[in-house]
């Protein structure tokens, strides 16, 4: 008996030392990734998933300056209306949706949530990765600058099948690109992004329209004041 508790011991202790060095092989490459991407295109779990399955992605790279400002405006007007106020999570937000007892609090989660989600971890709405999602959102803020924080989040974004960031969005919706996009076709973009695979910005339904037409009245009532971001 005496052998066998020793060897459980053993056992024990070698799999939270594993688990120790794991965790700390995981920061070390966060780390790395994090100070690598403020400077380098990232590219995102969904992208990758694609191209470990052998399907598709289309994406082109392009900084915030060829990106129209009617984009990010209709972007954090419509997903993260406190961007350039915010800590990388909205506490507010995020309170009133658990208080709502429920696992999967969307509506609570920030364009630097999104981004972190997009870059690190994995689609599911499970509250756990959400759990997750909030550290990485904090250490996204302090790390990278709001405007780069933007600028990754519209390169990575999902607009379609295999269509991934915002100038292959617009080539693809609205044959043009992104730094051409107008006031209308960019809040038909923001609308599309809580459910782009069903949702064509090119092609927009009644609720579509009616969601573009509100940010559009955002955007014209906020003016220039996303500091943030220019």
């Amino acid at each position: 008996m005496r052998l066998t508790n020793e060897a459980g011991g053993c056992l024990l202790r070698f799999a939270l030392k594993w688990v120790l060095r794991t965790a700390v092989a995981l920061c070390c490459l966060l780390a790395v990734l994090l100070a690598l991407y403020r400077f380098v295109p990232p590219v995102s779990t969904l992208m990758l998933a694609r191209w470990v399955t052998g399907r598709s992605v289309e994406r082109t790279w392009v900084s915030l300056d060829r990106i129209s400002a009617n984009l990010p405006t209709a972007v954090i007007l419509s997903e993260d209306g406190g961007f350039c106020r915010n800590s990388g999570v909205d506490w507010g937000a995020l309170r009133e949706a658990m208080g709502e007892h429920s696992a999967h609090p969307r509506g609570a989660s920030t364009l630097h949530m999104q981004t972190a989600k997009n870059l690190f971890l994995w689609p599911s709405r499970w509250v756990v990765r959400k759990a997750v999602e909030i550290p990485l959102a904090l250490l996204i803020n302090a790390v990278w600058p709001k405007r780069r924080v933007i600028e990754i989040y519209l390169n990575i974004a999902e607009w379609g099948d295999g269509i991934f960031g915002a100038e292959a969005a617009a080539r693809h919706y609205f044959k043009k690109s992104a730094a051409d996009l107008t006031p209308r076709e960019a809040a038909l973009l923001a609308a599309a992004l809580p459910n782009p695979l069903h949702r064509n910005p090119a092609a927009p339904s009644a609720m579509q329209s009616r969601i573009a037409a509100i940010i559009m009245a955002r955007s014209r009532a906020r003016g220039d004041r996303l500091d943030c971001v220019r």
